[in-house]
């Protein structure tokens, strides 16, 4: 029988924690990695995730739940005592452990300084996914102050274990021994306590599926309409089945005929079998590998293998498209466009290679000017803009740059809105680095040149050019924050820095630059030799952990919101300015799907109420 744990308490013995932490995190965790809160526990960033170690983290830290394969080794109960109170949390605690009793499961428990309780229940055979949500969220019927939510996110579910520090102070404190604790957790519960759970909350379960099936399917990741597919590219449903394990139960039946439509979408894009396997393999489609987990580990490529197979049989009798295209994808290596390129004959170039020259000097003049933004995200916000029209003047091969706001917010994962203050803000400079050469009209965005100052002009000439592209933000970034971005890109041009050479090259605080090499090192992007000094881990790709922590699709989200706006303002342009022919029949050839944009200072609003002039 489990002992009674006092209502409130907080350790003071680090070294108890500890050893309470060493034991039990890296048996509870469905794999050996934890996410750190460095903002006193409100939030746990993806960008935040390292290795689990036996070594205690300094900040409270959760690990995650569920594994590379979509499996779960534990169900982690976690009753929440801001919902109904202390008091209800420990009646809903007594209730679990005479349900927990009743079924023969053995598990441990846990209590927060603030009152909060969490029960795990170790478990000898790993559980899908799907079988390990549709248990809690059926306890969650019986169970007030029980959330839900950690089991319901597959890849972003994570909970403080015992021993980890509390935002208030102190730490996780076991409700019993440590040697009972790890005893439990060394012989977890058998597949036939498993069994009896499930069959005990068979009326629960099948509720909560009904109740799924009423409501309308709607991913965190799908806020934007799903837009026609373009050949070549799997469909943004199926990439998140395949990596969240969530699907609309009116349209699949079951977890098989889920993993089956995956593959169909798979292989109508062009991806190759080793693609897939490779996805699942690294974690990248947890969702599709949960759908596996139901066979022995021997057994799950090769039934990938045959479900490969029927979906390639199901696709070579599918009807051709009535324009004569498969619209299958040639090429397994092409990915998504996830980031603005420039327009083509944006402005008249008569010697390419002199304007790439004089690019290259403009970007000796950025280097030299950044010293004077600030240090402060809008600070690295504007440097970041600058990097997209430099980015996209080589694109283009000129200094004139044409493009829209929304095409530099996508590539610099700002907001259309905050890219137009920091242009005005820019061009507003005393010897700025970018001119406004003509107001944009109808479907042409602003027109920028890049300009290098007489005062930085002979400097900027002396100084040797930096090798190598310069990159707006590319998506990876999104997540991991822009310090981690200045970074990678200073150790990408000069290899072998130390960190107070990746300091005066970044022109970021010695605290930003160690947590950048902090979050970099933590995702392998990085790595510090025996001199101590950093280079880049070549074999870490950027754009596979972009789509490992499913930033590709807020990347997709982004495009499509700003392909609705477009679509709003060519239709306002057709209704109120028809004597202009040019800005109702731009070329043919004008890449609508990825550049232009209502012009500044006319906002949807200005729109949607039908503003002339």
């Amino acid at each position: 029988m489990h002992p009674a744990c006092p209502v409130r308490g907080v350790s003071n013995q680090r070294d108890a924690a500890s050893n309470i932490w060493a034991a039990l995190a890296p048996l509870l965790a469905g794999q050996p990695r934890v996410r750190l809160s460095k903002d006193a526990g409100k939030s746990y960033p993806q960008k935040h995730e390292r290795n689990l170690t036996e070594a205690l983290p300094s900040v409270p830290a959760a690990v995650r739940i569920f594994g590379k394969d979509g499996t779960c080794a534990a169900i982690f109960l976690d009753f929440d005592s801001s919902v109904g109170g202390q008091d209800w949390v420990q009646a809903d605690v007594r209730a679990v452990q005479t349900w927990l009793r009743s079924v023969g499961a053995r598990w441990i428990e846990d209590y927060s300084p603030n009152g909060g309780r969490h029960v795990y229940v170790p478990l000898a055979q790993r559980v899908t996914f799907s079988a390990a949500r549709d248990l809690v969220e059926a306890l969650g019927t019986r169970y007030r102050t029980l959330d839900k939510t950690p089991h319901q996110n597959l890849l972003h579910g994570c909970m403080r274990t015992p021993g980890s520090p509390h935002k208030r102070g102190g730490y996780q404190e076991l409700a019993m021994s440590l040697s009972m604790a790890y005893d439990i957790v060394r012989r977890p519960n058998s597949a036939t306590v498993w069994t009896a759970m499930t069959n005990d909350l068979a009326a629960e379960i099948k509720a909560v599926r009904a109740l799924r099936l009423q409501g309308t399917f709607s991913p965190a990741t799908s806020e934007a309409p799903v837009p026609e597919q373009p050949a070549g590219r799997m469909s943004r449903t199926m990439q998140v089945l395949a990596q969240t394990g969530l699907y609309d139960t009116n349209r699949y039946a079951t977890d098989s005929d889920a993993r089956q439509a995956v593959l169909v979408g798979a292989a109508a894009a062009g991806l190759e079998l080793v693609d897939v396997e490779r996805r699942m393999l690294q974690g990248i489609w947890p969702g599709l590998a949960s759908f596996y987990a139901r066979y022995a580990a021997r057994h799950r490529l090769p039934a990938l293998r045959r479900d490969w197979m029927n979906a390639l049989t199901y696709l070579s009798k599918k009807p051709v498209k009535a324009d004569g295209k498969d619209h299958v994808r040639r090429s397994p290596t092409s990915q998504p466009i996830t980031q603005a390129v420039g327009l083509k004959n944006s402005a008249s170039i008569s010697n390419p290679d002199a304007e790439h020259r004089f690019i290259r000097t403009w970007r000796s003049a950025l280097r030299i000017r950044e010293v004077n933004y600030q240090q402060s995200r809008t600070g690295m916000a504007r440097r970041m803009v600058l990097r997209a029209l430099g980015e996209a003047a080589h694109m283009t091969a000129s200094r004139f740059v044409e493009f829209g706001v929304r095409s530099i917010a996508v590539a610099t994962g700002l907001d259309h809105t905050t890219v137009g203050l920091h242009l005005r803000e820019l061009r507003a400079e005393k010897d700025p680095l970018v001119t406004l050469v003509e107001e944009a009209r109808g479907t042409k965005g602003d027109l920028y040149m890049l300009t290098v100052s007489e005062e930085v002009k002979a400097a900027a000439e002396d100084a040797s050019w930096q090798k190598g592209k310069v990159h707006a933000l590319r998506p990876v970034f999104r997540e991991l924050g822009l310090p981690a971005a200045f970074v990678y890109e200073s150790l990408e041009h000069s290899p072998g820095l130390s960190t107070t050479e990746i300091v005066s090259a970044t022109r970021l605080s010695r605290s930003a630059v160690h947590e950048a090499l902090e979050i970099l090192a933590a995702w392998n992007l990085i790595s510090r030799n025996a001199g101590r000094v950093w280079s880049v881990v070549a074999a870490t790709s950027l754009q596979h952990l972009a789509e490992r922590l499913g930033i590709l699709e807020a990347v997709a989200a982004q495009v499509q919101r700003y392909r609705t706006d477009r679509i709003i303002w060519r239709e306002w342009l057709a209704k109120n300015v028809s004597t202009v022919a040019e800005l109702l029949s731009p070329d043919d050839d004008y890449p609508w799907e990825l550049f232009e944009g209502p012009p500044d200072d006319w906002s949807l609003p200005d729109l949607a109420f039908g503003r002339t002039g």
